[in-house]
């Protein structure tokens, strides 16, 4: 991971010599995550060098936290058909922003700094999205835009998961407890998708934009349409195959 911050911040320096704040001048990942998220959220009521020395603090103690957010960097610029790779997505991409945050957010509720975790996430207004804190990411994920996203407290998303903008995991409000979608590795969520209840989307399946999901989804198999119902041909966008099980 030092490597692929010492890549970005290179980068970022031969791009724009005047972004160098944006991640250049930092010479350490933990403390270059902290100054980063610290720029685009705060609380009103700590000050911005108390703020990034608690983030500081986070990314220092666990590792691990900031080789996911590394990892998500990678995941979301590999597979943006935009121009601009690591450094468009490490200084304006909204949904690497969102999930950045929340990585930090579900640490801190982890860590049951619950208070400390619910101002980080009330300072996201400016992503438009609204991801409870205990909702649970694997590794390598793709957030696109971000606007418009709601997940909730139960949710879980595997590894390799796309998701576009506008997608709800929501309840049927009709459970209790264990009641939001579980996401499997390698799916994707189309735009303006619904997928509400305790139900599970299978490894590689695809909800199509604007789907409204309430039952189970096979593995590698595509769903369209409301309610949702099995559609013929199936291809990954990104290449996952079944055999790759």
């Amino acid at each position: 991971m030092t490597m692929a911050w010492d890549t970005l911040c290179n980068t970022l320096g031969r791009a724009e010599p005047a972004l160098c704040g944006a991640g250049g001048a930092i010479s350490t990942l933990p403390a270059g995550l902290a100054a980063r998220l610290a720029a685009f959220t705060r609380p009103v009521w700590l000050n911005a060098q108390t703020w990034q020395s608690v983030l500081h603090d986070l990314f220092s103690r666990n590792t691990n936290l900031a080789e996911l957010v590394m990892e998500d960097l990678a995941a979301i610029a590999g597979r943006n058909l935009e121009e601009g790779g690591l450094v468009a997505t490490w200084i304006g991409g909204r949904g690497f922003h969102a999930l950045f945050a929340h990585r930090a957010i579900h640490a801190l509720w982890q860590e049951n700094r619950r208070e400390l975790a619910l101002a980080l996430k009330a300072s996201l207004y400016a992503t438009g999205c609204d991801i409870h804190p205990a909702a649970r990411f694997g590794r390598r994920i793709f957030l696109d835009h971000a606007v418009g996203t709601v997940i909730g407290e139960t949710a879980t998303i595997g590894d390799d998961v796309s998701l576009w903008h506008g997608v709800t995991l929501g309840s049927t409000l009709m459970e209790e407890g264990d009641r939001h979608p579980k996401i499997g590795p390698g799916a994707v969520i189309g735009a303006g998708a619904i997928i509400l209840g305790n139900i599970t989307i299978g490894r590689g399946a695809i909800v199509a934009a604007g789907s409204v999901v309430l039952h189970a989804v096979p593995p590698w198999r595509v769903v369209a349409g409301n309610p949702a119902a099995l559609k013929t041909g199936y291809v990954h966008p990104f290449g996952m195959k079944p055999e790759q099980d």
